[in-house]
């Protein structure tokens, strides 16, 4: 199927694009303003989501410190495992529910017990999880419950954890290209994850130059056309070569940046926040259009909110096979069309997590994870090319 465009890339999430005015300065605080905004408790600012985990476990541990295991999703982002083993903590898989982000309770009731520090339900692709039955079944043995909304700020969270966080980083709506926010509901936990902050984020001024560099970048570059060099080529070579977890960026680094964020940054989040309500609402309403138009081919599940209202960043759709979901992306995947995959595998498959990860049969994550696909929810991808993703999909499943 030929696609035929010149320096056109969409992007694989929809982020809120970036003006040159952002960059002006601002009194306002960032962390005030997303907290009054998403009807949050005060939030804390950190220079990515993974540094905002590893702030919520070392609070939590330093109150429990005899509890050193932390249970998280079998299908979830490499970054939650490498902040878990960057505390010194142990990490234990929960299989997901069938065709669903949410944690598969019987599992989950089968792993804890008091060795157990927290729990991190996931709101995967800002869709929102079921959090309420976790914590539910934690709190009767004083485990925590941690939400990673890394891909949900702005989504209907936060309202049965101990503690939640979001990330900033390229991509996730609103960014500062990396950057991340914690809260905690309960008062005394909220001013520890602040002390723990204030010690475990020093001042690097190496780092925020090279981010606030980045963050320039980004707002040049983050359109349809810009997008085709710093995202399309590269993607395009990893796919050549059969490097699937480069292709959609999974090949982290053990080594988690630390250090607090610049004053220049925060005014570019700051600035650039005005406009995401409105945005959310324009990727709202493109989702339940072209959600829609998915579920009228047959056999296939889009994954959609059940226990409150998420964000759009992307749509995760299952389609019967395996096999089904690799022909759909042979097309699909070169082009750009911002079809593309979440992450490759489980944890426990990763080859370069297997030092960390405990390898566990999860037969439920590891079958999500080989039937599901993404489709960007960007604006800039228009209802012709979306049509064409549709009727790729359609000849595939339905052989028609």
């Amino acid at each position: 199927m030929p696609f035929m465009f010149n320096y056109y890339e969409n992007p694989p999430t929809a982020g809120l694009p970036l003006q040159w005015r952002d960059w002006l300065p601002v009194k306002s605080s960032l962390a005030d303003k997303v907290s009054a905004r998403f009807n949050l408790p005060p939030l804390q600012l950190t220079c990515s989501g993974t540094a905002a985990l590893v702030i919520a476990l070392t609070t939590l541990v330093q109150q429990q410190p005899e509890r050193k295991t932390v249970i998280v999703p079998a299908y979830t982002c490499p970054l939650v495992a490498l902040a878990i083993h960057h505390c010194g903590l142990q990490i234990q898989l929960c299989d997901l529910k069938p065709n669903s982000i949410d944690l598969e309770t019987a599992h989950l009731t089968n792993l804890l017990n008091e060795k157990v520090l927290a729990v991190i339900p996931t709101h995967l692709g800002g869709r929102v999880s079921d959090v309420a039955s976790v914590k539910k079944l934690a709190q009767f043995q004083q485990i925590a419950v941690i939400e990673d909304a890394a891909q949900a700020l702005g989504a209907e969270v936060g309202q049965y954890c101990d503690v939640v966080l979001f990330s900033l980083a390229a991509g996730k709506g609103l960014t500062m290209y990396e950057g991340g926010l914690v809260t905690a509901p309960e008062t005394q936990l909220r001013r520890s994850l602040q002390k723990t902050a204030n010690k475990l984020l020093p001042h690097r001024f190496k780092w925020e130059f090279l981010r606030t560099l980045q963050l320039f970048g980004y707002t040049a570059l983050y359109h349809p056309a810009g997008l085709h060099f710093v995202y399309g080529r590269g993607r395009r070579k990893a796919l050549r070569q059969q490097q699937w977890i480069a292709a959609v960026g999974d090949d982290f680094d053990f080594d988690i940046p630390m250090h607090r964020v610049g004053h220049i940054r925060q005014h570019v989040a700051t600035n650039a926040f005005q406009r995401l309500p409105a945005f959310l609402q324009t990727l709202h309403l493109q989702a339940q259009q072209r959600i829609q138009q998915l579920q009228k081919i047959s056999a296939i599940q889009v994954i959609v909110d059940q226990y409150g209202q998420g964000v759009w960043p992307f749509l995760m759709v299952l389609v019967p096979t395996n096999q089904q979901r690799d022909a759909i992306l042979k097309e699909l995947w070169t082009s750009p069309l911002g079809v593309t995959r979440l992450f490759i595998h489980t944890l426990a498959q990763y080859d370069y997590l297997k030092p960390i990860v405990p390898k566990e049969s999860t037969p439920n994550a590891e079958d999500f994870a080989a039937r599901m696909l993404t489709i960007t929810n960007s604006p800039w991808l228009t209802d012709a090319q979306f049509e064409q993703i549709c009727a790729v999909i359609q000849r595939v499943v339905c052989g028609c």
